[in-house]
């Protein structure tokens, strides 16, 4: 079957108001694992064009907060979000929880980061892995005790190796690959599901 970039998926996001169809691959953790629920605090990084903070907006309601945050700018708007033009790895975070009233501990810290790809799959998985490495890192800093983590990996050999780097700092771990995920997409989800200590 030929590549359709309008498939089922990309029209039903349409159809939902959701600014891309990646939102189902969230839905579908969700569904799965309930990591979201009314009044949660949510950082997400690589939050562009925001079709994830869209749906945790609807899960979490006025109660909760979102903090967005993406090189390329989020031109959607929510109520209960904050979204934050610039690369993670030169943000000072603390600073930016100040600013805008963010206590720094949050319930869900979830990452759909992607690498500009080169074509060159060795140096795109890897690139994939460095950006895994830095959300776990905010997660290991700013997430909760019991709290969740989600992010997007190129499926390589470096799977084996965050894979233990999530056990050690969560009771449950899970890679899933969504429905809505493209045949032949090489991403993979993985869940750190309730975070050992803060």
């Amino acid at each position: 079957m030929a590549y359709n970039p309008r498939d089922h998926y990309f029209k039903k996001a349409k159809e939902q108001n959701f600014a891309a169809r990646s939102v189902f691959k969230l839905e579908e953790i969700d569904q799965k694992f309930k990591i979201l629920k009314p009044n949660q605090t949510v950082l997400d990084l690589g939050a562009a064009p925001g079709s994830w903070s869209q749906y945790c907006s609807q899960k979490i309601g006025t109660g909760g907060r979102i903090l967005g945050v993406d090189l390329t700018p989020v031109a959607v708007k929510l109520k209960n979000a904050v979204f934050i033009q610039a690369d993670l790895r030169d943000l000072e975070l603390e600073k930016i929880f100040v600013e805008h009233g963010f206590k720094p501990s949050f319930d869900l810290v979830i990452s759909d980061m992607a690498p500009n790809t080169t074509g060159i799959r060795m140096t795109d998985q890897a690139r994939s892995f460095q950006l895994c490495e830095l959300a776990l890192d905010v997660a290991r800093k700013f997430l909760k005790k019991e709290g969740h983590f989600v992010c997007k990996l190129f499926h390589s050999d470096d799977f084996i190796t965050l894979r233990d780097l999530i056990k050690n700092e969560f009771q449950r771990f899970e890679a899933v690959k969504p429905d809505s995920t493209r045949k032949i997409s090489k991403e993979i989800f993985l869940v750190g599901l309730k975070k050992k200590n803060d």
